[in-house]
C-alpha cells in the first residue's frame, strides 16, 4: 500500500486535489466519519464501540461479515479493488491514515494504472464522476497483470510456432 499510494498529497473526505482531478474522494456522513476514526488499520468493525455498529451487524446473520467498513494498513497488500471502491462501507476501502475512503487515483494506482492516467477527456469534465471512474477502475484487469498475461501468450505463440526454443 505505502509503495503504491503513500506519496500522494493529503485530501479530505469529499474533496479533491487541485492538481489531479482523479485524486478525489467521496464524502462521508457524520456517522461514517465517527466509524472511520474508530477503525484500526487492518481491522474490522468489530474494533468499534457497540454504538457505532450498524444494525445489520448486530443481528446474528451479519456478525460474520467482516469485509466491510475496513481500513487498509500501510504495510499490507491492498484488497481487491471493486466498482464500489469509493465507499468506506463497501469493503476494506478506508485509507490507511486519512479519515476517508480511498480516492480514485489511489484505486487506479492500486490497479497499477500509470500515475498520470486520465479516465475522461479533461475538456469534457473538469471533475470526472467518481462512480463512473470507480466502475472503470474496479472492472479493469490490473495493468501489470494484463502485461504479464500478454507476455505469457506471446511466449507461448513463439514457442508453438518454433520461433523460440523452450528452455529444458
Amino acid at each position: 500500500m505505502r509503495d503504491a499510494i503513500g506519496h500522494l498529497e493529503r485530501i479530505e473526505a469529499g474533496s479533491f486535489s487541485p492538481s489531479d482531478p482523479v485524486h478525489v474522494a467521496m464524502g462521508l456522513s457524520q456517522r461514517n466519519l465517527q466509524r472511520i476514526r474508530a477503525s484500526l488499520p487492518g481491522g474490522t468493525w468489530y474494533d468499534w464501540p457497540e454504538e457505532l455498529r450498524a444494525a445489520c451487524h448486530v443481528k446474528g446473520s451479519g456478525k460474520t461479515y467482516k469485509n466491510v467498513y475496513g481500513r487498509m494498513a500501510w504495510d499490507d497488500l491492498a484488497p481487491t479493488i471493486t466498482t464500489q471502491c469509493y465507499g468506506f462501507g463497501n469493503g476494506r476501502f478506508g485509507h490507511p491514515e486519512q479519515d476517508r475512503a480511498i480516492s480514485m487515483r489511489e484505486a487506479a494506482l492500486l490497479q497499477t494504472f500509470p500515475e498520470d492516467y486520465q479516465f475522461f477527456d479533461p475538456d469534457e469534465y473538469s471533475r470526472p464522476p467518481i462512480t463512473k471512474m470507480a466502475t472503470m477502475i474496479g472492472n479493469a484487469v490490473p495493468v501489470a497483470l494484463s502485461r504479464m498475461i500478454a507476455k505469457s501468450i506471446r511466449l507461448h505463440v513463439l514457442r508453438h510456432r518454433g520461433w523460440l526454443r523452450s528452455k529444458s
